[in-house]
C-alpha cells in the first residue's frame, strides 16, 4: 500500500491522466490502480520492506542544514563546482526547494521539464546527462 501511495507522488497528475484517464479495464478495475499494484507487488518481489520504510524516513527528515549553523550557513561553505536541477512537475522535490539550493550555493536553477514528476529525472536521461557532462567540462 504505501509503496501505491509513494508512486501516485513519484509520477505527475498529467502523465498519469494522459496515460489512464478514467479507463475501466475488462475485470472492472481502474487501469490506473491495476498500474499502480503492478509496481507494489514488483517492488515488494525486489526490495526488503524494512529497507524501504527506512529509505523512506531519511529522505523525509534529511537536512543539510543539521548541525551546520542551518542551510544558509551549510550552503555558504560549498566550494566545489555545482549544478542544482529541478524536475517543474516533481511533487517531493519542488522546485521551490531546488532554488533555495540554487541560491544558496549561488548557481542557476535548472529546470527540467517533464510530466513524469519525481521519476523525471530518472526518464529525462538527455536533459539531466546534458547538465552532468557540463558541469563536469566546467
Amino acid at each position: 500500500m504505501a509503496r501505491r501511495i509513494a508512486h501516485l507522488t513519484y509520477r505527475s497528475a498529467l502523465e498519469l491522466e494522459e496515460r489512464f484517464g478514467t479507463a475501466v479495464q475488462a475485470d472492472g478495475r481502474f487501469a490506473v490502480a491495476s498500474y499502480l499494484d503492478h509496481h507494489a507487488d514488483k517492488l515488494s518481489r525486489r526490495f526488503d520492506a524494512g529497507s524501504y520504510v527506512l529509505l523512506t524516513e531519511a529522505m523525509n527528515s534529511w537536512d543539510v542544514g543539521r548541525g551546520r549553523g542551518g542551510v544558509a550557513a551549510a550552503l555558504s561553505r560549498v566550494t566545489a563546482r555545482s549544478v542544482v536541477a529541478g524536475v517543474d512537475s516533481d511533487r517531493l522535490y519542488p522546485i521551490g526547494l531546488q532554488q533555495q539550493v540554487a541560491d544558496g550555493l549561488g548557481v542557476p536553477l535548472q529546470v527540467i521539464s517533464s510530466p513524469y514528476g519525481h521519476d523525471g529525472f530518472l526518464i529525462e536521461t538527455a536533459a539531466v546527462g546534458k547538465l552532468l557532462r557540463d558541469l563536469l567540462a566546467g
